[in-house]
């Protein structure tokens, strides 16, 4: 089961494109806006079954004292195992002890018990180091002429991506003209006036309005334009503009009304109810109507988005909206849709009916799960439901283009050009065209080989906004352009992350291949690993050795990987410490837990992230992930300390040394980091990975650049994969997460087990 994947790619200049939620590839997230403006997507992220596998190496936080390590090597542990006992017994090695105490909150009827016990939980999960995490999206200097606040900058979902209501002007707006936009936001939430107020201001001010907006730049084509089919931002922003949803947050991050007028939620929350907009029509790509829109439309894009198993169907089941036998037709269980909780009462009457109450349900309906599609459209293009839906089939054309969908939101595709240009054009039949302020939305590929194009771009007026990288920042001060124009973007919650293969090299369990995770699963002749069989060994043994992890964490400089992007001046603005932001959420009210045997009381109103600090503190981990000063968990690098990197690798090399592997500067440890060769802030990025590991480690970690030499095999290591037996590195750097709704568990049921959770695969299991 998957979900949305975000690269990291181009952090260079990318003009405003939206960050969405999902699993998200590291790759242009330098933003051209601030908040307001979404950050560059760079393009562009349910339970398991718990595994009884014995746990050698748990933390030994609990008791403060440190436990005995393991006895038996990994090779020896899973030598006779399959594929999926060897990812369970791996998970439970790793992961166990978060996985329990996760298990516990999400048993939480309260919602403020369950924010505080996922806290705690996540804790234990920053403790297993099985994972780095390195920064949000946002947080550069950026020059734009768009207006700041212009459009939605709600933290989860894919509202954030709709781009209908950006006003842009003529002219670069100074530095100073953003700032007042921005006070002028401030005291306009929740009023519905800022737009008309932007808008007369920067008028005031001598600029000039227009309804088209240049943006860039994408990284790679849609595989699909069905939105109900995919998990990936790379998808999901570029076919966000030709739908609406039931609600939208608009650019003051209120709910608003879009295609359901109006809804009501049951007294028990279990039933929530939407009344349809009358006269809302579909459209197909040339603007001809084919359909009136409807509640069906909800209940066939439900069935069709299970059916296809796009990575998007476990958000609706037990571990997100908790939708009536959700699970249960997804898994096989009933084969009448009939029975999952959504139907159509009448026309233009849609009801869910949920098994549990999801106070955070509306937060989750801006996500393409929750898309609308035309039933009679779908089956003209070859489309069926159920035990017949077969996308292979010959006559099946649905969504394989911008000409194969049906369209109800503001624009329509006019112009795909692979590898080069989207166009987008208002859509005349849109219900709520008065909303709309761009007329062309026109979008550039960039491969992400020059890292001046987006600026050059911007000086050039090709484009409306540029986030300025390393490069672009120098180029901008030469220019002239820097003091007066620049800015800083805000962050979002995408949290990149450097993930640890716990796995290499396990044989694929559907072919007889003995050394998979070697080279890229898709061609089998692209960054091709250098290390011998003995060294690869080596390697799997101190990845699962929870204070070598440690000691790799606390040896990356992540200020110094992180200014090769945005340059020095700013490199911590946007490093994150955790995985959830410290900030998502606040208790709603006072909440008592118990942190290593004492109990705790937490008023209403405390941050995530101080629940979270007080349990990596109890537990005597060295690690800051949240500053009470600040009220931020970002903005700071809480994890670099070789002194601390030395130390857990001292802890490690003892552990390992019982099991006979020997770790020094004559026998080092060799680490994978896959990095595009052609993109200079991502070839200094690894860089920096490589002198800051090997200088605190003292020589007896290399971290191998492995060359990709383009960003196609980039994400071929890692990005693309399925299962974890695919990814071809020790440790990666591309993929990122953002939320989809409002709840931690968005974050964390990633990390379950069985395949359930969508990131488990980038440390090499499920």
């Amino acid at each position: 089961m998957k979900k949305k994947l975000l690269s990291l790619l181009l952090v260079s200049a990318m003009a405003v494109s939206v960050a969405a939620c999902g699993n998200e590839p590291s790759g242009n997230e330098s933003s051209v806006a601030d908040s307001s403006t979404e950050s560059t997507a760079e393009q562009q992220s349910s339970e398991g079954t718990e595994s009884t596998a014995e746990n050698p190496e748990n933390s030994e936080a609990n008791s403060g004292e440190e436990e005995q390590g393991p006895t038996t090597t990994i090779a020896e542990a899973i030598a006779d195992m399959d594929y999926d006992s060897a990812s369970a017994y791996l998970y439970d090695m790793n992961l166990g002890e978060f996985w329990e105490l996760y298990q516990e909150a999400l048993a939480e009827e309260n919602v403020s018990v369950k924010y505080a016990k996922e806290a705690i939980a996540e804790a234990k999960l920053m403790e297993s180091a099985v994972m780095l995490p390195t920064r949000s999206r946002g947080g550069n200097y950026a020059i734009s002429n768009i207006a700041t606040r212009s459009m939605n900058t709600t933290l989860w979902g894919n509202d954030s991506d709709r781009l209908y209501s950006a006003i842009i002007v003529e002219e670069p707006i100074l530095a100073s003209d953003q700032d007042a936009l921005k006070a002028i936001w401030g005291e306009s939430i929740g009023t519905g006036t800022y737009q008309e107020k932007a808008k007369a201001y920067l008028t005031e001010h001598g600029y000039t309005l227009k309804d088209t907006y240049n943006y860039g730049a994408y990284t790679s084509d849609a595989e699909t334009w069905d939105v109900l089919a995919t998990s990936k931002q790379a998808d999901s922003e570029k076919i966000i503009h030709t739908y609406d949803g039931l609600l939208e947050y608009d650019c003051e991050n209120v709910q608003q009304p879009a295609l359901a007028e109006s809804y009501e939620v049951s007294e028990d929350g279990l039933t929530w109810t939407f009344h349809i907009r009358e006269g809302v029509k579909w459209v197909d790509s040339q603007g001809r109507e084919i359909a009136d829109v409807c509640a069906d439309d909800w209940v066939a894009g439900m069935q069709h988005m299970m059916d296809a198993m796009g990575g998007l169907e476990y958000l609706v089941g037990a571990d997100g909206a908790h939708i009536v036998n959700a699970d249960a037709y997804i898994n096989g269980e009933i084969t009448d849709f009939s029975e999952v909780g959504v139907t159509a009462a009448d026309e233009h009457t849609l009801v869910y009916t949920l098994d549990t109450p999801a106070p955070y349900f509306d937060t989750m309906l801006g996500y393409g799960c929750f898309a609308p599609m035309s039933r009679t459209y779908y089956e003209s293009q070859g489309g069926k439901f159920g035990a017949e839906y077969d996308p292979s089939a010959a006559s099946y054309v649905y969504g394989t283009d911008p000409d194969h969908i049906a369209y109800c939101g503001p624009y329509l595709v006019t112009n795909f050009t692979a590898a080069s240009t989207i166009v987008y054009q208002a859509n005349e039949s849109y219900w709520n065209t008065d909303k709309v302020n761009i007329k062309t939305l026109t979008w550039k590929f960039n491969d992400g080989n020059d890292a001046l194009k987006q600026y050059n771009g911007f000086m050039a007026k090709e484009l409306d906004g540029c986030g300025l990288n390393a490069s672009a920042l120098v180029q901008a001060k030469e220019d002239g352009m820097f003091d007066d124009y620049h800015f800083v973007s805000a962050t979002d919650a995408t949290s990149f992350m450097g993930f640890f293969n716990i796995n290499r090299g396990f044989a694929n369990p559907n072919a007889q291949i003995e050394r998979t995770g070697f080279a890229n699963f898709n061609d089998d002749t692209a960054v091709v690993s250098a290390q011998s069989e003995e060294d690869a060994a080596r390697t799997k043994e101190a990845m699962n050795n929870v204070h070598f992890r440690r000691a790799f964490c606390f040896a990356v400089d992540r200020g110094a990987y992180n200014a090769q992007s945005v340059g020095e001046d700013l490199k911590y603005n946007s490093v994150r410490n955790s995985y959830v932001p410290g900030s998502f959420i606040t208790l709603a009210e006072d909440v008592t837990v118990d942190i290593n045997g004492t109990s705790k009381t937490y008023p209403a109103g405390t941050f995530y992230g101080e629940i979270m600090q007080d349990q990596i503190d109890a537990d005597g981990f060295p690690v800051k992930v949240w500053d009470a000063d600040e009220l931020s968990g970002d903005g700071f690098d809480g994890w670099y300390n070789p002194d601390n990197a030395a130390a857990e690798l001292n802890t490690a090399i003892e552990e390992l040394a019982v099991l006979g592997i020997t770790i020094d500067e004559q026998n080092p440890i060799y680490i994978d980091l896959p990095y595009p060769s052609n993109n200079e802030q991502y070839t200094n990025a690894a860089n920096v990975v490589k002198q800051s590991v090997e200088s605190a480690l003292g020589g007896k970690v290399i971290v191998n650049l492995t060359e990709c030499v383009d960003f196609d095999q980039w994400y071929g290591a890692g990005y693309d994969t399925t299962y974890g037996y695919e990814a071809n590195y020790d440790m990666y750097d591309v993929s990122g997460w953002g939320p989809d709704y409002g709840d931690p568990q968005t974050y964390l049921n990633t990390f379950a087990p069985e395949y359930a959770g969508y990131m488990i695969k980038c440390l090499g299991i499920y």
